[in-house]
């Protein structure tokens, strides 16, 4: 008489479930993120003023790209988003450090202050801005007014559209350096002035180390953000400089030449994606976020 072993049951590990649950974010990602960022590369290769998907690659929009003056463009975007980071850094820095250190029920205040700008369009805080600046507004209006100072307009310039820019994505570098200045311990601060460290040594060794985390993160936010601006550029500057995220709309609107569009999209991706990487490579971020303990 046989005795018919049990089959086994296939047993599913944690894996197959953790999968199971991440498929619906996949799919969104795939359908929502790469397949249109594959469409934009694919379709910088067909041929000029055309709207197919299906046709003979050509190289001719990179062609046109290197042989006309969109370099200017993409130079102009790199190097106000460049600015914007380093003004912002300088001020958001120590009013991260108030905030995390110093400020204690007005840190919240002052955190939720500065969110709430968040909730308002940019182009309508800009506009504000306009208001301010333009010949007779509330700047030159106000100084006719008090001091008898006829100030003509203050738009249509590099340096408003800098401001411009800082004042739009200053929340985005001043709310990871607080997380990052808190990451920085106060006993070990504290110990460092007792040990004879003056504020320079402490800040240099100490809480600019430590809160790196909280540096790079806001620093490639921001420049990331700020690289495509156009709205700055456009409602401050008037068109004064012309930034590629300028030329790529010209390109997908006015000019109806969408391969040159895709083009200039997939060079000025690829371009910050390197500069992107690049300061990535230059940290261990595995350090800096606590995971690999100092050998």
């Amino acid at each position: 008489m046989s005795v018919r072993t049990p089959k086994k049951t296939r047993e599913f590990g944690p894996g197959f479930f953790g999968a199971l649950a991440s498929s619906p974010f996949g799919l969104l990602m795939l359908f929502g993120f790469v397949a249109p960022l594959l469409c934009v590369v694919w379709f910088g290769f067909m041929p000029p003023k055309t709207f197919e998907l299906l046709q003979v690659p050509t190289l001719q929009n990179y062609e046109v790209i290197f042989n006309q003056t969109y370099f200017k463009s993409i130079l102009w975007s790199l190097g106000l988003a460049a600015v914007t980071v380093a003004i912002l850094l300088v001020i958001c820095y120590p009013l991260a450090f108030a905030l995390a250190k110093i400020f204690k029920g007005g840190a919240s205040f002052v955190t939720y202050a500065i969110a709430t700008s968040l909730f308002v369009s940019e182009n309508i805080r800009l506009f504000g801005w306009v208001i301010g600046f333009m010949k007779n507004g509330v700047v030159g209006g106000t100084l006719a007014k008090l001091l008898g100072v006829q100030v003509d307009s203050l738009l249509y310039n590099v340096p408003v559209i800098i401001l411009g820019m800082v004042y739009v994505y200053l929340p985005f570098m001043l709310f990871p350096l607080t997380l990052g200045v808190k990451m920085v311990p106060d006993q070990v601060r504290e110990a460092a002035f007792d040990l004879g460290a003056n504020r320079w040594q402490v800040f240099k060794k100490i809480d600019l180390p430590l809160s790196m985390p909280g540096v790079l993160i806001g620093s490639l936010l921001v420049f990331v953000l700020s690289v495509g601006a156009i709205s700055e550029a456009k409602i401050l500057g008037g068109q004064k400089v012309v930034t590629i995220a300028s030329d790529i709309e010209s390109e997908f609107t006015y000019a109806q030449n969408w391969p040159l569009g895709s083009a200039l999209s997939t060079l000025f991706i690829a371009l910050t994606a390197i500069v992107v990487f690049f300061a990535l490579g230059r940290f261990d971020l595995e350090k800096l976020l606590g995971k690999k303990s100092n050998e």
